[in-house]
């Protein structure tokens, strides 16, 4: 491979192990699965640099959803272009129902390749306001400080047993 060449890397992201899959530049560009890495910071910066090694630039992205946007962060300060991208966005032939880690990372590389992917805003790394552990959210009430601000387990807001 040439190291100045740029390869899409597709990855679908879980809790414990990531799949991954390349796709390189062009249209005629070879797409191949990679396999499965565990979700780690170290074996992703490993993975990465490899990939680096032998394509040079690297352009990756994922699906948003329950991980959060911590392995964005990673990619982009290790110097990588990351998207994050919207799940209800992504394009899906009709009929096709069957979804493996491995179909979902080529399919991500294919798409990000082509440009059809849409990206969804990532947040910076400071805290918002609703995240500060001083921040309940909507289940505070005043009237129920004698269980410390929380609705209690089994009231609704109008005090009926839900």
């Amino acid at each position: 491979m040439d190291k100045d060449s740029e390869v899409f890397v597709g990855l679908d992201v879980a809790k414990r192990r990531h799949a991954a899959a390349v796709a390189e530049a062009g249209r005629q560009g070879e797409v191949r699965y990679l396999g499965e890495i565990d979700a780690d910071p170290a074996s992703v910066r490993q993975v990465v640099a490899r990939l680096e090694k032998r394509h040079g630039k690297l352009h990756l992205c994922y699906e948003a959803g329950p991980t959060g946007y911590g392995l964005y962060r990673q990619l982009v300060a290790l110097g990588h272009s990351c998207t994050v991208v919207a799940p209800s966005l992504i394009p899906r032939r009709a009929g096709d129902r069957v979804k493996t880690n491995r179909r979902d990372a080529v399919q991500l590389a294919r798409l990000l390749r082509a440009g059809e992917l849409t990206a969804v805003w990532v947040p910076d790394g400071r805290k918002a306001p609703h995240q500060d552990a001083g921040y309940a959210g909507p289940a505070v009430c005043p009237l129920w400080v004698g269980y410390g601000g929380f609705r209690p387990h089994g009231l609704t807001t109008a005090g009926a047993r839900g």
